[in-house]
């Protein structure tokens, strides 16, 4: 059996997902470490995968009666390279095929557990994390055998076991991206926070994690429930935002952050307004009056602002008035 090393996972992964019309419409190379440019054609293991992409097309396509042939024809021309590897994976096409996605993902961990030097490896985590995908886009589960649920916390726990068995390479991030996203389609910003958190912390850099940061400022303050509510998820997407603002200036253009952030200012105003409003209501005035000197102090050009400025306003007329009657 061949072995696995980062340069041969990348480009089996490609090979893997290329459809089968393409591959073959012209000579395709590959790189081994250690090794030479070689070509398809010179190389067991890259035929053995193109031939394994048409196996996967059929089973996509839901052939199921033709994969037995494909099956058949990959261990005829492939005897040295089609194992007992290749019998677990066909177990999961068979049933990713039929739909049957609860027996494929049994069929996929036992072949991911016993077989982790395949060369289908990759393929196999592709296939699981399509069917996560499919969950977390709203595919249902059947449960107790009648019931049929939307299956999205399987999903989370498919795309997990996907981004732990991938380390860091890009099936990982594509796992891990359609968790957070999912969260956040569903308006469950607190948990697509979360998970945005941890894609930024693991991969920092670069495209994602820039996203990464403009998706936690998103989702912090899509979580902010009003001006009832704690202002902390405020608070913390005006810090990302102004990050975001620091090190994508361009970027921030195009996203319109200062408009966001004017927003945010103009939220975080009226909320301490509220509190304001509240004391003068019940008769604490001292505590009124400190909390709508501060929002002058710290926002004095918003909407909060304009209302606390009333609120002292009224109050100071209103001792006035109360100082006049009791001189008379």
């Amino acid at each position: 059996m061949y072995g696995r090393n980062t340069t041969a996972i990348t480009i089996s992964l490609l090979l893997v997902l290329l459809p089968a019309s393409l591959a073959f419409a012209a000579e395709t190379w590959t790189l081994e470490e250690g090794k030479d440019w070689q070509a398809v054609s010179e190389n067991p293991q890259a035929r053995y995968l193109l031939a394994i992409s048409e196996l996967k097309k059929l089973v996509s396509e839901g052939n199921v009666e033709q994969i037995s042939g494909a099956v058949a024809r990959l261990k005829r021309d492939f005897p040295e390279i089609a194992g007992p590897d290749l019998d677990a994976f066909v177990e999961g096409e068979k049933h990713f095929a039929a739909g049957k996605f609860t027996k494929a993902i049994r069929a996929y961990d036992t072949f991911l557990a016993r077989y982790p030097q395949s060369p289908l490896y990759d393929a196999a985590l592709d296939r699981e994390l399509a069917i996560a995908q499919a969950y977390l886009a709203g595919h249902k589960k059947t449960v107790l055998k009648f019931v049929k649920l939307r299956g999205y916390a399987e999903g989370v726990r498919i795309a997990d076991k996907v981004v732990d068995r991938a380390g860091d390479s890009p099936i990982a991030v594509r796992a891990s991206l359609a968790i957070a996203e999912s969260y956040e389609k569903r308006a469950k910003y607190q948990e697509a926070y979360e998970r945005w958190s941890q894609i930024s912390s693991r991969w920092p850099t670069g495209e994602i994690g820039k996203n990464a940061l403009l998706s936690m400022a998103r989702c912090k303050h899509a979580a902010y429930r009003g001006p009832k509510y704690d202002a902390s998820d405020l608070v913390s997407a005006k810090s990302y935002y102004e990050n975001f603002m620091t090190r994508y200036p361009e970027e921030a253009k195009k996203y319109e952050i200062e408009k966001r952030l004017e927003q945010i200012t103009e939220q975080i105003s009226y909320k301490e307004y509220t509190i304001a409003d509240y004391y003068d209501r019940t008769g604490s005035e001292e505590s009124a009056e400190i909390y709508c000197k501060i929002i002058l102090d710290e926002w004095p050009q918003t909407t909060g602002a304009k209302r606390a400025k009333d609120v002292l306003e009224e109050n100071k007329t209103a001792k006035a008035e109360q100082e006049g009657q009791e001189k008379k």
